[in-house]
Order: structure tokens, then C-alpha cells, then sequence
């Protein structure tokens, strides 16, 4: 048994994609063989969040430490060098398969109450491949317990052409970007990208920008808003639909060895970093309300 534990294969025409036990990771995505996401080991500890599924929160919680409803709550700091709890509580957890086919997957995953979280969610995400419509993947959240509970979800792929970052070109339509602090947590409202190194809208050449931003005033169109990065006559993109008003851009500056800059961090998020504070697209969870959002990748 590998350390990110049991991996589901799934494939169609020519995509093929893994997934991992641990976390419900996107251990791999495939055209014919060649990467459109930066993957990693079956057998290592997984780097920097590639692939992994961001809930019940995406991103930071200043300090780890929210009000909700009156009550204050500390959840553990996970990222110690900037104060903050992040990325939610479910990345490492076992997931268990519920339907396995040849082209799709669905695991799920029970999270139980503990300090700082002490709500009960059930949790289920759906990868599928199709030969003409590249992945697919559906994250669901039901809230199983007896409370209102807070709520956010990410994930966090990497798309890559095989080509350093800075070679590539990226075009992305959001219209503002969230400005932080030293530690990357949001110190005001959006501000228009216009102007700034994080215009993307003209899809140049992306050179040497270093970015690890939230965007919104996202365009979406028939219900999609796309990212696209492209180099060496290929082109990736990744889609998420209108249950993600919020989409980071982290430009892969510390990764480990060969791995920096060699590929963007797409985060379709459905709040905005330290969301359990400041409540901006923050959802409650009714006792047997569920949350569902879609996003993709597509070789184009």
C-alpha cells in the first residue's frame, strides 16, 4: 500500500486521470500520456496541495480563529510561518469509493465534529473523464448534523504545457483581484487588475510575474468562467462554473527542485481567503442542506 493509499484509474479515449484514496486527490491527468497537471508519487507525502480537494474551508483562517453564530472557534494552524489554519480539514483524510466505472470515480468522506469545527458533514466528489470533454469533477457537501455549519471548497490543481511558467502564456478575464497582507490574508476590498502585474485579461506572455492571488469579477459565459495557459503549441484550460465566484492564481514560486514555475495553480474557490471571518461568500449549511459545485480540464 503507497502512502496516499488506494489509486483510482479512470480513463476515456485519450484521457486518463488518477485519483487517490488520501484526500480525494487528483494524483494525475493525462492526453495521451502527456501531463496536463503537475502530479506526484503514489508513495510521497503530497507537495504543495497538488491536486487536493480544499474543504470545509479553501485557503486561510487569520490565526485559525472565526466566530460563527455567536461562537468563537480555533481550529488548529496548519501554516505556522503566516499564523493561519489552511486549506480545510479533509486533505489527508481517507476517502472510500462509493461507484467505480471505467471513465468515473466517486469517493466520499464523513467529517466528524472536532474543536474548532464541531459540525458533521458528509462529503462526495465525482471525477469523470470523457474523450471529448476532457474532466470533470463535482464536490458535494450535505450537512448531516443538528447545526447550521460554515462553509467553503476549493481545489487545487496545477496545470502544466511542460514548459517553465515563464514561457507560457495565460488569459483569464477576472476583472479584480484581492490585495493582502504580508501573511496573505485579504486587507481590503477587490480592486480592479487594470493596470497591475495581475491584468491577465490580454493574455501575453506571462514572464516573471509571481502570483499567489484570489481573483473575482469573473466572466462567466454559459455558465463557465475559463483559465488558459498555453506554450509549445498546446493549450490547457480549466473551467469552473458559477458556484466558484472566486478563482487563485499561485504561480508555483516553492515548489520543490525542477517542479518551480513549471506549472499554475488554478483554485476554483466559492469564498475568498479568510471567509470564516469576514463572512464574504461564506455558506451556511442548514441541517440537511447540501452545496455542490463543477469545474474541469480540458486539453483545447
Amino acid at each position: 500500500m503507497t502512502l496516499t493509499g488506494t489509486q483510482h484509474t479512470i480513463t476515456d479515449g485519450p484521457y486518463q486521470a488518477v485519483v487517490t484514496e488520501q484526500g480525494a486527490t487528483l494524483r494525475s491527468l493525462t492526453l495521451d500520456g502527456r501531463p496536463l497537471i503537475l502530479g506526484h508519487d503514489p508513495d510521497e507525502v503530497v507537495p504543495a496541495a497538488l491536486g487536493q480537494i480544499l474543504a470545509p474551508w479553501p485557503n486561510r483562517i487569520d490565526r485559525g480563529v472565526y466566530v460563527f453564530e455567536g461562537v468563537e472557534q480555533r481550529t488548529p494552524v496548519t501554516e505556522p510561518e503566516r499564523d493561519c489554519a489552511i486549506h480545510g480539514l479533509v486533505r489527508w483524510e481517507s476517502w472510500r469509493p462509493a461507484e467505480q466505472g471505467r471513465s468515473s470515480v466517486t469517493l466520499r468522506h464523513r467529517l466528524l465534529g472536532r474543536p474548532g469545527y464541531p459540525y458533521l458533514l458528509d462529503l462526495s466528489v465525482t471525477y469523470a473523464v470523457h474523450a471529448e470533454g476532457g474532466l470533470t469533477a463535482t464536490l458535494s457537501a450535505t450537512n448531516s448534523g443538528t447545526r447550521n455549519a460554515p462553509y467553503g471548497q476549493s481545489a487545487h490543481p496545477y496545470l502544466t504545457v511542460g514548459l517553465p511558467l515563464d514561457e507560457c502564456t495565460v488569459t483569464f478575464g477576472a476583472t479584480h483581484y484581492q490585495p493582502v497582507n504580508d501573511r496573505l490574508i485579504p486587507s481590503g476590498a477587490p480592486v480592479p487588475v487594470a493596470g497591475t502585474r495581475y491584468d491577465l485579461t490580454a493574455g501575453g506572455r506571462f514572464g516573471d510575474r509571481r502570483i499567489d492571488t484570489a481573483y473575482t469579477g469573473l466572466p462567466h459565459a454559459d455558465g463557465r468562467v475559463w483559465v488558459g495557459l498555453s506554450g509549445g503549441g498546446r493549450t490547457v484550460g480549466l473551467w469552473a462554473d458559477e458556484n466558484h465566484p472566486w478563482l487563485q492564481l499561485y504561480t508555483a514560486d516553492d515548489l520543490p527542485d525542477e517542479s518551480v514555475r513549471s506549472g499554475l495553480a488554478v483554485e476554483p474557490m466559492s469564498c475568498p481567503p479568510n471567509a470564516f471571518n469576514t463572512g464574504v461568500d461564506l455558506i451556511t449549511l442548514k441541517p440537511g442542506d447540501t452545496f455542490s459545485g463543477s469545474w474541469g480540464i480540458i486539453s483545447l
